[in-house]
């Protein structure tokens, strides 16, 4: 299992779309107190967008992305002085995506909290264009299935939309990571094999390097010492299969590599807040 995709998935998304429509100027639409991520694609037309300081131009064909809880507004009328208002009509697609809150991954970090995808750069990606066009037809048409359809396909963005941002020129140590050979391959076997009783000696042997070395790299690469960050990706399994199976507390424990139901559910309860069962109940 690639380490990028095994992230992707402990995210555990959940997208939908709320508004396309059109709207005649003047208009304004502002966001505020969001505990979600936003999206918006300016399907004909132009407007301004402004995000804290910033103040963006969007025009037909760009989309817009907004990381969870960032306070923003679309608007005809210029947020600027020496700016001009917008008065043609402007077709907008909006929606939303949520995380799992516990998902505890450097990818989210990664992210930024502004993200804007210019219709020229829909050029070498058609499909995500033709993704954008199919995502509006279904929202308008209604039909059977639809709402299905639309949180699929919304899912699906949010992953092409990092995986747009891994491929741009930015820094950061975790992809700086997941770049390096000897790194990357010690998170595969963390990913791979997360319930094995994982030593810093045993992983540096296997990727050929010396134990102090190697957690000196992995810290400085991914922001968390190696066994901070298997606890993490421990917790994330634990969390999937008490929501998804009816496994036992104990059998999931041994899964994901304590010895014993005890020593799980402490740390559990320090990662989460709570205790497996109740986890589970909620």
């Amino acid at each position: 299992m690639e380490v990028m995709s095994d992230i992707l998935r402990s995210i555990r998304v959940m997208g939908s779309v709320y508004f396309c429509s059109q709207v005649d100027a003047p208009w304004t639409k502002t966001f505020t107190d969001l505990d979600y991520a936003s999206f918006h694609m300016i399907r004909r037309g132009r407007c301004w967008a402004k995000i804290d300081g910033r103040v963006e131009r969007l025009e037909a064909g760009d989309l817009i992305f907004l990381g969870p809880g960032q306070d923003h507004i679309l608007s005809s009328q210029s947020p600027e002085k020496g700016k001009p208002d917008l008065d043609e009509s402007t077709m907008l697609l909006c929606g939303s995506f949520s995380f799992t809150r516990t998902a505890t991954t450097p990818l989210l970090d990664v992210f930024p909290r502004v993200t804007i995808v210019r219709d020229k750069d829909f050029e070498s990606l058609p499909w995500l264009r033709s993704t954008f066009d199919q995502l509006s037809a279904e929202y308008l048409s209604q039909g059977p299935g639809s709402e299905l359809i639309v949180n699929k396909l919304t899912e699906i963005i949010l992953v092409e939309l990092i995986r747009i941002n891994f491929g741009r020129e930015q820094k950061s140590p975790f992809l700086d990571a997941l770049n390096d050979k000897r790194i990357s391959r010690a998170l595969q076997l963390l990913h791979d094999n997360p319930q094995q009783s994982w030593t810093l000696e045993s992983v540096a042997s296997q990727i050929g390097m010396s134990r102090a070395a190697f957690a000196s790299r992995f810290t400085s690469l991914v922001g968390l010492p190696m066994f901070g960050y298997l606890t993490n990706l421990r917790m994330q399994r634990a969390q999937e299969l008490l929501r998804e199976s009816l496994l036992p507390i104990y059998d999931i424990a041994e899964q994901v590599g304590y010895e014993s139901e005890r020593a799980f559910t402490l740390t559990f309860k320090k990662h989460t807040g709570t205790t497996p069962k109740r986890y589970r109940t909620q």
